[in-house]
């Protein structure tokens, strides 16, 4: 999850999951507070994207939405195991992070959102830009999206 803020003093907050075989944004939500119901609704499609029989890994940091019960329940129901670093050892939160920073770096902070709309149709297409459009060094010079039909 990533804070953004707009207008004067308004905070906004887009939570995603990232596939670690090629970078896609694979689910993401935006909302305007930090709690349980976004990362849960983050959640539910990409369950919905999973492969008949397939038991994903899903990997987070230790805040207080991926350490609760209900999250454990998702995760559970859908037979997912779950991933945290140890407390100060945020290596593994490293694929996130680097969207993150590219995401603000390439859209965020090279414009003023004066509302919620606004930024939040702006974050939405740049996923949709980053997904199959923005080339990446480490996927041969494709797009996330690119790279994994080329593998199927």
């Amino acid at each position: 999850m990533t804070e953004f803020k707009y207008g004067i003093g308004k905070k906004a907050y887009l939570s995603a999951i990232i596939d670690l075989y090629d970078g896609s944004i694979v689910s993401y939500r935006f909302g305007s507070s930090n709690n349980n119901p976004l990362v849960f609704e983050t959640m539910i499609p990409a369950i919905q994207s999973l492969p008949f029989g397939a038991h994903p890994l899903i990997h987070s940091d230790r805040g207080y939405q991926y350490t609760s019960k209900g999250f454990k329940r998702i995760i559970d129901k859908a037979n997912m195991a779950h991933s945290m670093s140890r407390p100060g050892r945020s290596l593994d939160n490293a694929p996130i992070e680097g969207f993150w920073g590219s995401l603000k770096c390439e859209m965020y902070y090279l414009s003023k959102f004066l509302t919620y709309e606004e930024l939040e149709k702006v974050i939405a297409l740049y996923i949709h830009f980053y997904n199959t459009s923005r080339y990446q060094k480490r996927l041969n010079g494709l797009s996330p999206l690119e790279y994994r039909a080329q593998a199927a």
